[in-house]
């Protein structure tokens, strides 16, 4: 059984950020991934890259030049509109690359192609983990073979297997899920809808209800469409039947058909995504040699941070490892103690942006946060 210094469970965004920034420092690592390879699903949307943390995240790594090429251009442009289809807010791309979009998938391929052959290891799923004392953990896998940690961290996702090493807490339905669907070829099929969300993301935000749209390369409008129900009121629809769709537009009876033609065209079956959240100020105490990143550790509600938020921690426990060197634990208080005070904010920041798009003053109360700075540095995506 080989024993590896840095064990990372998990080839997302944040994983993967902290093997690069280790491999730029020197440092081998593994990444051990539960899917059978790069491209065995689809990577999900387009994602904005903040000048606050993910785009230092990339600058850490030594990725800008190769990021700048994946970036949809004007892509940052964000337009409010009401259940009618009128504009309320229209806010241009200016240009100034705060938030570029790329897509997520795009990103990853980024990450991987910069990694030595061999660091990912595909069609490996933590089976269980366990501690051997001094810092090092057993990690055995569903195929059942086994590997030894000299550090053990958790870059698994809502429903870390790393996470009860550290944390009794499990994440609880957060009251709404988001059915997402894709239009595509929208400036020939779908032209009234591509104009009304335009170059960028579009929101049309109401009680208990809203959609989301992203516009991504390739003329493909990328839509989350958003009901605050309980749990079972989804668990009775078959979003595989045709019939779903109708279902959930019936949801938004007398909303205009530029924006229900995001449900009712969709040219994939409806899938829903339930959110989930930990709670609030979700921390641990020390415990030698194992820890956590991104949803792993700080699961919220979608708001534009969880992308960033796990790049940023990667590349931060990155450095904490490299400034601490020899000293794994100093490293991991160093880097542990800023990531639950950065991540308790953040999840404050997600819970509020939950509310004001499906809360009882929506479109008022999302309309005044997207407008309370002329230079917004937030916006949800």
């Amino acid at each position: 059984m080989m024993e590896q210094a840095v064990v990372i469970i998990g080839a997302g965004l944040g994983g993967l950020t902290l093997a690069r920034v280790l491999h730029v420092h020197g440092i081998r690592s593994v990444v051990y991934e539960a899917e059978p390879g790069a491209e065995s699903r689809t990577q999900g949307g387009q994602l904005d890259i903040h000048d606050h943390s993910g785009q230092p995240a990339l600058a850490a790594a030594g990725l800008t030049e190769a990021f700048r090429s994946i970036i949809h251009e004007g892509a940052e442009a964000t337009r409010v509109l009401d259940r009618t289809g009128a504009v309320l807010l229209d806010l241009p791309d200016d240009g100034q690359r705060r938030r570029p979009e790329v897509l997520r998938g795009d990103l990853r391929r980024l990450l991987l192609d910069s990694l030595p052959d061999g660091t990912v290891r595909w069609g490996k799923k933590l089976a269980r983990a366990s501690g051997l004392g001094d810092g090092r953990h057993e990690v055995e896998f569903a195929d059942g073979s086994t590997t030894i940690a000299g550090l053990l961290v958790g870059a698994d996702g809502a429903w870390s297997r790393v996470r009860p090493l550290l944390s009794d807490a499990l994440p609880r339905y957060a009251g709404a899920t988001f059915i997402e669907t894709y239009l595509h070829d929208v400036d020939n099929r779908h032209p009234r809808t591509a104009a009304a969300v335009g170059g960028g993301a579009m929101f049309a935000p109401a009680p208990g209800k809203a959609i989301f749209v992203h516009r991504e390369a390739g003329d493909v409008l990328h839509a989350y469409v958003e009901l605050k129900r309980p749990e079972d009121w989804f668990a009775a629809i078959d979003f595989s039947d045709p019939s779903a769709k109708a279902i959930v537009a019936a949801e938004f009876d007398g909303w205009a058909p530029v924006l229900t033609a995001l449900i009712t065209d969709s040219d994939t079956p409806p899938v829903p995504r339930m959110v989930h959240t930990l709670p609030i100020g979700h921390r641990w105490r020390r415990v030698p040699g194992v820890t956590l990143l991104g949803d792993a550790a700080h699961l919220m509600p979608p708001s534009g941070e969880g992308a960033n938020l796990a790049m940023l921690e990667g590349a931060e426990l990155a450095d904490a490892l490299v400034r601490h060197s020899g000293d794994v634990e100093a490293a991991l208080a160093a880097y542990e103690e800023p990531m639950f005070s950065r991540a308790a904010l953040e999840a404050v920041d997600a819970h509020r942006m939950l509310d004001l798009c499906l809360g009882d003053d929506a479109p008022a109360g999302f309309l005044a946060m997207m407008g309370s700075v002329s230079e917004p540095d937030r916006q949800p995506s």
